[in-house]
């Protein structure tokens, strides 16, 4: 039987992103492997290992992950080897390299270099390089977004360089909102048919940036007494963020809604989606968004700007720019055919990001 293995550095990446590629090599008659960090039962994997990748490049127990990982691919001769996350993808890579007895297919999907316009110097230094020189062991590396892709297709070595949209959405769970759903769950909510809520998810941190929201809320209290700012997500500066919520006098307008399972709900009653991450992959909380068919507000970054054209499905707005982010919301504010122009394209836009068309691996792995 064929073997394909998927391999990240934690059991979370995987079980947010992969399952319905597991499922398809599993229908496909596969064997399926995960190799990552964690005991976590993974639907249509017929064999978890537990390997130690840390994601920092300088811990030793990546050490110890990549002779595990060496001793795996040779043990299990896999037909294929599908890498995920840079230091699970790395580790990888280089325990592939002369190991198997046959030749094995291995493709890399690039879910955000860390090294971007804008990133810091290290980045550059530590993170380019090694990709660049990894690249001529990957038979296949994907990207999501238009901004890796041309610095890859350039300077990097693939045997083949390919540009896809994302992970995919399943449009059967996030379907657009309806002004009946909108008041029901307001009221479930404890939120006001009156509210102008935005909504935002990620994790709190400086990448996402919600510093940026809570400084636009306290321009905006005023112009729009009511106003919400939903945040849901757990992280190193949820504390930070709490101190600078009390501090502005904004409880009444902004809420950190910690872990919530319910984002498919809380975006059916919201009235716009924002984001002011200062870096993204092809970010799936904006696709989610889209599909639920609400205006958007991005700042410029890698990701934001694949999904958001400016004035066509929502706003993009210059990283920092606190000013033009309070300007952009209050005119979506005082405009309910432009929020509903943006609503439209946003439906229409997000059918290419349906999981069904990313699910196709028949027709990308006969091109490999």
């Amino acid at each position: 039987m064929k073997k394909v293995l998927f391999t990240a550095t934690v059991d979370s990446h995987i079980l947010n992103f992969h399952i319905p590629f597991l499922k398809w090599f599993k229908n496909q008659g596969y064997e399926v492997h995960v190799a990552s960090k964690g005991n976590s039962a993974i639907p249509f994997v017929d064999i978890k290992h537990n390997v130690p990748f840390n994601r920092s490049p300088y811990n030793k127990a990546n050490i110890k992950a990549y002779r595990e990982m060496k001793n795996l691919i040779k043990k299990y001769n896999y037909e294929l080897i599908h890498c995920h996350t840079p230091m699970g993808s790395v580790l990888t890579r280089l325990a592939a390299i002369n190991v198997s007895k046959k030749r094995t297919t291995v493709i890399y999907t690039a879910h955000g270099f860390h090294f971007f316009k804008g990133a810091p110097l290290i980045n550059w230094l530590l993170y380019y390089p090694i990709e660049k020189w990894m690249s001529r062991s990957t038979d296949c590396l994907i990207t999501i977004n238009e901004e890796d892709y041309n610095l890859v297709e350039k300077n990097f070595k693939s045997s083949k360089i390919k540009l896809v949209n994302g992970v995919g959405i399943n449009l059967d769970k996030f379907q657009p909102q309806t002004s009946e759903k909108k008041a029901f769950l307001r009221s479930e909510q404890k939120y006001n048919d009156s509210d102008f809520i935005l909504f935002f998810a990620g994790e709190l941190s400086f990448r996402k940036n919600q510093e940026l929201l809570i400084s636009v809320i306290s321009i905006l209290k005023e112009k729009i007494p009511n106003i919400k700012l939903l945040l849901a997500g757990e992280g190193d500066l949820s504390d930070k963020y709490k101190q600078m919520v009390n501090n502005l006098g904004l409880s009444d307008n902004i809420h950190l809604l910690g872990y919530r399972n319910d984002v498919k709900d809380l975006l059916l009653m919201s009235d716009i989606a924002v984001s002011s991450s200062r870096q993204e992959g092809l970010p799936v909380n904006i696709m989610e968004a889209m599909a639920t068919g609400l205006p958007l507000i991005v700042t410029d970054c890698r990701g934001n700007r694949d999904l958001v054209k400016d004035f066509n499905n929502g706003f993009v707005i210059k990283l920092h720019d606190i000013e033009g982010f309070a300007d952009k919301i209050y005119e979506l504010y005082a405009n309910g055919e432009l929020r509903k122009r943006f609503s439209q394209n946003n439906l229409e836009i997000i059918n290419n990001y349906s999981i069904e068309l990313i699910e196709r691996w028949e027709i990308f792995m006969n091109t490999i």
